[in-house]
């Protein structure tokens, strides 16, 4: 039998960070997904509506790729009341011959929080206008951060504004992304004026109710949503569907569960309504921002394809670390 590598969260954060390279790997886990051949079944999704929590687990097949990650994703909103992290989990990587285990990744949910703000940084690349310099982020915990970061990797942010549901941890976001990114970033205590100021506004909400709404916005602005990531949860009015030109990471994932799911439950868009997929604007395949003047709209899930891609590219930077044992 293989040894199987195992990795804990200290020596993950130890080979791989929210960087130009990984933000590279996720670009081309859409592109494999759009190009077709990558097996990425349905989320299986569990809400545990008594303790405010969800589990996910998530997996994709990439052909090329020696293995596939499965991926335990557990997030129970209340545990920061606990001195707890919000997010934990782990990931699985299976050799995709065999489907003998090769690695247990226990990153504790860090894995995910870089793919998704890798994700938010293709996103932007590809919809956003080139000269975009000023973000908003509508949220103030970890992702939101992340999300920052990876907006200042491929945009040249001159400044950005932070709002959230609790002013102080909107205050303490500004002030530690001021002194990390080396830019202005000041706390602002009503949503409507944050987005106002910004050219890409980014939501990193477990909203259940819209916090964006549609008539907020003015033209050439780019919006990622990357909160709605199971049935019930939504940030963005669905209004915005009217006004915007909307790519989701995958289409048949958003309709069950992202911001596309509300708009059709409130009536906005037809069930069958077709849209292009991240990965064909990538690609080429399909229109992306059509014009300077244009409000494109980036939903964002979170994929199989993402968490299969940045276990391996975590597995290649570890090389030999991490504990082997003999199965």
């Amino acid at each position: 039998m293989p040894a199987i590598r195992i990795l804990t969260e200290a020596q993950l954060r130890g080979v791989i960070d929210l960087d130009l390279g990984l933000v590279d790997a996720i670009d081309a886990a859409f592109r494999q997904l759009a190009a077709g051949g990558v097996v990425m079944p349905p989320v299986l999704s569990m809400h545990l509506e008594d303790v405010n929590g969800e589990v996910d687990i998530k997996t994709a097949h990439v052909p090329g790729l020696e293995g596939f990650a499965i991926k335990v994703s557990p997030g129970f909103f209340d545990n920061p009341r606990l001195g707890l992290p919000s997010t934990s989990g782990l990931m699985m990587v299976l050799s995709a011959r065999t489907g003998q285990v090769q690695a247990l990744l226990l990153d504790n949910g860090y894995l995910t929080d870089l793919r998704t703000a890798a994700a938010g940084a293709v996103a932007a690349r590809a919809l956003a206008r080139a000269d975009a310099a000023t973000a908003c982020i509508l949220g103030a915990g970890v992702q939101a951060r992340l999300q920052l970061r990876a907006l200042a990797l491929v945009r040249p942010l001159a400044r950005a504004v932070v709002w959230a549901r609790d002013p102080a941890r909107a205050a303490a976001m500004a002030t530690e992304a001021s002194a990390q990114l080396g830019l202005p970033v000041r706390p602002e205590a009503d949503a409507r004026t944050a987005v106002a100021q910004a050219d890409i506004v980014v939501t990193t909400t477990p909203a259940t109710a819209p916090i964006l709404r549609a008539d907020w916005l003015r033209p050439g602005q780019h919006v990622t949503a990357m909160g709605a990531d199971q049935p019930g949860k939504t940030e963005v009015d669905p209004a915005l569907f009217a006004r915007a030109s909307y790519v989701p990471d995958r289409l048949s994932q958003a309709r069950a569960m992202g911001e596309l799911r509300a708009a059709i439950a409130a009536g906005a868009v037809a069930p069958d309504a077709a849209f292009p997929e991240l990965g064909a604007v990538l690609s080429g395949t399909a229109p992306g921002r059509r014009d300077p003047q244009a409000i494109t709209f980036a939903d964002l899930t979170g994929t199989g394809v993402q968490d299969t891609a940045i276990a391996t590219l975590a597995l290649a930077r570890a090389g030999s670390a991490g504990t082997v044992i003999d199965s």
